[in-house]
């Protein structure tokens, strides 16, 4: 059989539903999720996204060949020469400094995904860090379309977390979340059973922690 990522979330149906239907993302796409909560998620995926990097920069380390060498070296690039500065000036917005990011102690939900993605690259191969960080980067795509099909959705002025959403429906952002699907269905078109099984549990693993993110934002925990 010659899988697809579609299959990975086939298998984690549940909780992909949980995660991408989370009642923090439906709060934000109807415009009433407190912004306290909001500044709080804000903050901590300031630190994901450094943590986001490092896995790239892992992932040049892990490449085999020039292909996936600029692959990821693109990758890399593109969240330290551009979403993290656009993150910080996002932030300025919502009153939080670049001085008070530096500063930020990191939740639990954040030291877990972020170190479980690290963890996952430095023992297996490039395959199974990027079905680690699939539920970030696809996620995120898939999240905002879904919002968008949602009657209670806000858009414009009338939704305070407009720009948000607006950002991963964004052109670049909907095509780079195209192309990591066509990298992983390239990669999973050749792997066997058993290897399939090993990336779902990854991927599940993943997804659930992502679902703990989203939790950890609405609860403003540490």
């Amino acid at each position: 059989m010659a899988y697809r990522f579609d299959d990975l979330k086939t298998a984690c149906q549940k909780d992909w539903q949980d995660y991408t239907q989370h009642e923090f993302v439906s709060q934000l796409g109807a415009g009433t999720l407190p912004q306290p909560v909001f500044r709080h998620y804000l903050q901590q995926d300031y630190l994901f996204l450094i943590h986001f990097a490092r896995a790239y920069a892992l992932a040049v380390y892990k490449s085999r060949n020039m292909a996936e060498l600029r692959h990821s070296f693109d990758g890399l690039k593109m969240i330290v020469d551009v979403e993290l500065g656009l993150h910080v000036d996002y932030c300025k917005q919502w009153g939080i400094s670049e001085d008070e990011l530096s500063r930020l102690p990191e939740a639990k939900a954040t030291l877990a995904y972020t170190r479980y993605v690290l963890d996952t690259g430095s023992r297996g191969d490039l395959l199974d860090m990027h079905v680690a960080l699939a539920p970030c980067l696809v996620g995120y795509g898939e999240i905002v379309n879904w919002l968008n099909d949602q009657s209670d959705t806000r858009r414009g002025e009338e939704n305070p977390f407009d720009a948000w959403i607006a950002m991963y429906e964004s052109d670049d952002f909907q095509a780079a979340m195209h192309d990591e699907v066509n990298w992983l269905d390239a990669r999973l078109s050749t792997v066997t059973d058993e290897r399939f099984d090993e990336l779902v549990t990854i991927f599940s693993n993943a997804t659930r922690l992502e679902i703990d993110f989203w939790q950890m934002g609405l609860d403003q925990s540490f």
